[in-house]
């Protein structure tokens, strides 16, 4: 990233980032650019928050992002591949927090303890744009659409991380966790009934707090069900109403 000039600013620069927009329309990956373009903002007036940006990346598959307790300095939005975030006891045993994918903010959680308090970590090949967030905070004071957004996303932050606290069965978490991906994919112009898990089976199972063995039992009962259509990794939803109903307790869509 090119040095801060005496005012704090990064100076002009013609190509800031590698972008797969052009001067007027956004990155299709942009965490912001639909919120900004319902709002009036284009590329043009968003250049400040364009030129706070750095692309950082690749990160190969188990490298970390960040680590527990670094110090807070910049929100990561990614633009290719998945990640996880995690914290790990004193005993070496791993919690899985959350999933990210392109399009989505890793870091928000780290806002008012001032470090990151758990691991980010890359599961296959990883690009993201850092924004600076002493930055970012300056400019959204500035411009309310990127304030609302950044509000939007920390309550979205909290409410996910209470998604699962309930006492639900094991076909209700993943179903829920099945259809809240395919409707993260959809909000970001992929397929929703066709997509990749980049976890592992594991971290799935981590995540919604059940054993490897009932991730992989429930995953088969639903194909039995012809809820889904699994190969791999790969998944492919054949029923979308009733895998929703099954998932409606927890997420109420």
């Amino acid at each position: 990233m090119k040095a801060a000039n005496p005012a704090g600013r990064l100076p002009p620069d013609p190509n800031p980032i590698a972008d797969d927009g052009d001067d007027v329309r956004f990155c299709t990956t942009c965490a912001f650019s639909a919120s900004c373009q319902a709002n009036g903002y284009g590329k043009p007036e968003l250049r400040e928050l364009h030129c706070l940006v750095e692309h950082v990346g690749p990160f190969r598959a188990g490298e970390h992002v960040f680590r527990t307790r670094d110090p807070f300095k910049a929100v990561y939005a990614v633009r290719a591949g998945t990640v996880k975030t995690a914290v790990v006891d004193e005993n070496g045993r791993e919690q899985v927090l959350g999933f990210y994918l392109p399009g989505e903010l890793v870091g928000l959680n780290a806002i008012y303890p001032e470090h990151y308090p758990c691991d980010a970590v890359a599961l296959d090949t990883a690009y993201f744009c850092r924004f600076s967030f002493p930055a970012m905070s300056q400019l959204a004071a500035r411009m309310p659409a990127v304030q609302s957004h950044l509000f939007r996303l920390l309550s979205k932050e909290v409410g996910t991380a209470s998604l699962l606290a309930g006492d639900y069965s094991a076909d209700e978490r993943m179903a829920a966790f099945l259809v809240d991906m395919a409707d993260r994919y959809a909000a970001r112009g992929f397929s929703p009934h066709k997509f990749r898990l980049s976890m592992s089976r594991g971290d799935i199972a981590n995540y919604l707090r059940l054993a490897a063995e009932t991730v992989s039992r429930v995953l088969g009962r639903f194909r039995e069900q012809k809820l889904i259509h699994v190969d791999g990794r790969d998944v492919e939803i054949l029923d979308d109403g009733r895998l929703r109903a099954q998932a409606r307790c927890i997420l109420h869509r």
